[in-house]
């Protein structure tokens, strides 16, 4: 085995580690998210709590916010371990809050859509890991979308129109399959990237912005879903 074949090979297990470890963080935040959501949709005392109590729950939305910024704005200067915690933190945070869902939609609805979602997800990442296109060109427009929604979501929020609704859900589907096949080439991107002597804690890093992004990506997909295809409950 010549020293270019050695190299290849080296690079390639060091992308394997990374990759996986971007996913197996992303899994640990949804299941961690999954599982805090139906905890809390079970608990109508801390259900009363959460939602009953508007200074609290808009509480906890600020604070997923602010952590959301603070690991995406703030990853290269903290330890390894702050970011993790940040990220685990966010995610029982997303939970509590995702809680309501149980209480709007059936449980059957929520489960058909999560299977739906997943198979999206699935897709999209894969298609992001092999296409041979530069998605680069992407971002600026899926970010502009993003922009949108957010913008149609508040202003929904005054006027209350279904109609508003249910092309807000739409729009938003496109725009997530699209940042999850964008995220997962950029990760692809950062994974081969990295240098030989790389420590565990910069990887780690690495890897915990790469599951964040992912981890947004698959919630926010499956909520828009949610709004399209869920049933209420009787």
């Amino acid at each position: 085995m010549d020293a270019i074949t050695i190299r290849e090979a080296q690079v390639q297990v060091r992308v394997n580690s990374f990759v996986r470890s971007v996913y197996n963080w992303m899994a640990i935040g949804l299941g961690l998210t999954g599982v805090l959501a139906y905890a809390v949709a079970n608990s109508p005392e801390v259900q009363g709590l959460v939602f009953g109590t508007p200074m609290l729950f808009f509480g906890l939305i600020i604070a997923q916010l602010a952590m959301v910024f603070m690991i995406s704005a703030r990853i290269q200067r903290m330890q390894a371990s702050t970011a993790t915690l940040l990220f685990m933190l966010y995610s029982a945070l997303n939970g509590v809050t995702l809680s309501g869902i149980f209480l709007v939609y059936a449980h059957s609805s929520i489960t058909s859509t999560f299977f739906i979602c997943a198979a999206t997800f699935t897709a999209c990442s894969i298609f992001g890991w092999t296409t041979r296109r530069d998605l680069t060109s992407m971002g600026g427009f899926l970010m502009m979308g993003l922009i949108g929604i957010i913008i149609a979501s508040v202003v929904n929020m005054f006027i209350q129109s279904n109609a508003v609704s249910t092309i807000v859900s739409y729009i938003g589907v496109l725009v997530f399959v699209g940042l999850t096949a964008y995220d997962t080439q950029s990760i692809k991107n950062m994974a081969l990237s990295q240098p030989a002597d790389i420590d565990a804690a910069t990887m780690r890093k690495g890897a915990i912005i790469g599951a964040l992004k992912l981890y947004l990506d698959f919630i926010n997909l499956f909520l828009m879903l949610l709004r399209i295809f869920g049933s209420n409950r009787n």
